[in-house]
């Protein structure tokens, strides 16, 4: 398993798209840089008071996770959704499984090497776009481990949902789900927010469900109220906390994920990497 981790990583190396991503991520990160500073000293300049401009600030880096969290996901599913299809069609899978290799193993370590290249992009990429507003900006988030904990979970589910659908189908169709899928999560959990807020006066209307199944289904949404939470100042969740339209925002979260819903994620990983394992195990080479 070691062994396929190794050479998974060898080869999402060499892989120019990654390099691409990640160069399109200091370039991102440069823009975003350029621009908040730009903001914030005119703000300052305007006469803005200094806790309106840390309050922008802070919204401004929640939008700039949320369009993040979509390009973790494509990568994702970029790099899940070829490492078992292209294996199978090219024949390569079968020249390494004739080997003393069970499948499992073959399969844990491609997850393996893909989770660790994911989680480095992510978590760097993250890290640095944070660091990089608060020297500008002079704002920092509360925590700065939490969001990025939680943003590199979603890029999980979405690799390992990728990595599930690349046993049966090709690569593009693999993909193409697995990135749908996510899109069709956070739409579930504002559809369910927006819901609850509207239908507040009427208890007959219960759309607490949609984001319940959703987030049953595929925990990507939950855990994208984790980043939400982890970026969020104090002051905003006090105050909107008492506004009875504020969980309608889908920008916005009053409570972090619970530590039910946190160990349901972990279990869900590892009951699709199950399943996973087995449509390998019955998939003809």
């Amino acid at each position: 398993m070691i062994a396929i981790a190794r050479l998974t990583i060898g080869e999402a190396a060499r892989r120019k798209i990654l390099w691409v991503l990640v160069v399109l991520a200091l370039v991102a990160v440069a823009v975003t840089g350029w621009g908040v500073d730009r903001l914030v000293t005119i703000a300052r300049a305007s006469g803005s008071p200094e806790l309106t401009v840390q309050l922008g600030v802070s919204q401004i880096l929640i939008f700039i996770a949320f369009q993040f969290s979509f390009v973790l996901a494509m990568t994702a599913a970029f790099l899940g959704s070829p490492a078992i299809a292209s294996d199978l069609e090219s024949g390569v899978a079968l020249a390494l499984l004739a080997r003393p290799l069970r499948r499992t193993s073959y399969l844990m370590g491609r997850w393996l090497g893909l989770a660790i290249v994911l989680v480095g992009y992510g978590a760097g990429s993250a890290i640095l776009a944070i660091l990089v507003v608060g020297w500008v900006s002079g704002y920092t988030p509360p925590s700065i481990a939490m969001p990025v904990v939680y943003l590199v979970g979603e890029g999980l589910v979405v690799l390992t949902l990728s990595l599930l659908l690349s046993t049966r189908l090709p690569p593009i169709g693999a993909g193409a789900i697995a990135v749908v899928a996510f899109g069709l999560a956070w739409m579930a959990g504002a559809i369910e927010r927006v819901g609850i807020a509207i239908t507040a006066d009427n208890p007959g209307v219960n759309l607490d469900v949609v984001g319940q199944v959703s987030r049953a289904v595929l925990p990507t949404d939950g855990l994208w109220r984790g980043v939400i939470y982890g970026l969020e100042p104090g002051i905003v969740i006090a105050a909107a906390s008492s506004q009875p339209l504020a969980e309608a925002n889908p920008f916005f979260a009053a409570t972090p994920p619970s530590p039910a819903f946190l160990a349901w994620a972990v279990a869900w990983v590892v009951l699709v990497m199950l399943v996973a394992g087995l449509s390998l195990r019955r998939r003809e080479l």
